[in-house]
């Protein structure tokens, strides 16, 4: 857990972390990357990397096994620890707060960023941790057309990856789409500005066809973008009393993606559903769908 990872910060060492980059690289080849490859990439000597693996060990930043080799592997909380210190070298964020968030494949925190000029208070942010390969990699696989393809594949690769096409596709779409300011990202963790307002689940609107209108109009303009979210839901759409912004972009596809209509028909449905259970609002699925995909005169490269 990230609080088991601040609790520990402060007394990882420099050689601590090389040692972590050293298992981070040697697990792009390895399933359990043989001490033999951290002597050389280190430059430690036998004897006191032998002892610092064994403190990572009992700080659960590191797993070893014996078997048919003696090798290591990051837990989880190493893989953070790696994260949580280059973007603090680089200023994307000074502290770490509560878990605000937990899912199946990210856990979020709130966290603080120096502000931009000396004479400001600290700025909130959010950081989300990706957590895609914490379930069975099979399944993970299987569901993630960017992962189908790869023959190497680790839990560290999974996050990676789903957090760097996030941030990518976040950086591409915004401001021109009303979701959270990017700030930055490392290996599986994105930096990101709150979203604005309270998750659409959790409030009653007091005039939900206008909130409806708000978000069909960003799913237009996200196809527009030549983008679909592919996971919408009322558990990803933050509303306030200025519109909505949209959360959790990883599983996002194009609509030259074999399932785009599919994809497209099941992001309006649920958010369509959504407004008719809460507040019997009754829309044409089909006829939204129309719209949208008749936009794509105003589509964008």
């Amino acid at each position: 857990m990230i609080a088991d990872v601040l609790r520990l910060f402060p007394g990882i060492t420099s050689r601590d972390f090389r040692i972590l980059t050293g298992i981070e690289v040697g697990m792009q080849d390895h399933e359990w990357v043989p001490f033999d490859e951290l002597v050389k990439y280190t430059r430690i000597d036998h004897q006191n990397l032998a002892y610092l693996l064994g403190e990572l060990i009992e700080k659960e930043l590191v797993v070893a096994t014996t078997r048919p080799y003696e090798g290591y592997r990051l837990y989880f909380n190493g893989y953070d620890a790696l994260a949580i210190n280059a973007l603090v070298k680089r200023g994307s964020i000074c502290a770490l707060g509560d878990e605000i968030g937990v899912g199946k494949e990210s856990v979020v925190h709130e966290g603080m960023k120096e502000p931009e000029l000396p004479i400001g208070d600290p700025e909130t942010v959010i950081v989300k941790f990706h957590r895609e390969g914490r379930t069975s990699f099979r399944d993970v696989k299987r569901v993630r057309g960017h992962l189908v393809n790869k023959e190497h594949f680790s839990w560290i690769y999974a996050a990676r990856l789903a957090a760097g096409r996030e941030y990518e596709i976040m950086s591409r779409l915004y401001p021109d789409i009303s979701i959270p300011k990017p700030i930055d990202r490392n290996r599986h963790a994105i930096v990101m500005e709150p979203a604005k307002g309270e998750l659409l689940f959790k409030v009653r609107l007091e005039d939900p066809e206008i909130f409806f209108d708000m978000i069909m109009e960003q799913v237009e303009n996200i196809y527009c973008h030549n983008v679909i979210h592919a996971d919408l839901s009322e558990y990803n759409i933050f509303v306030n009393p200025k519109g909505v912004q949209i959360i959790d972009w990883p599983q996002y596809v194009t609509p030259s993606h074999p399932h785009a209509e599919e994809l497209l028909m099941r992001d309006i449905s649920n958010i369509a559903a959504h407004f008719k259970k809460k507040y019997n609002l009754k829309r044409d699925v089909d006829a939204l769908y129309g719209q949208i995909v008749s936009s794509t005169d105003n589509i964008k490269d």
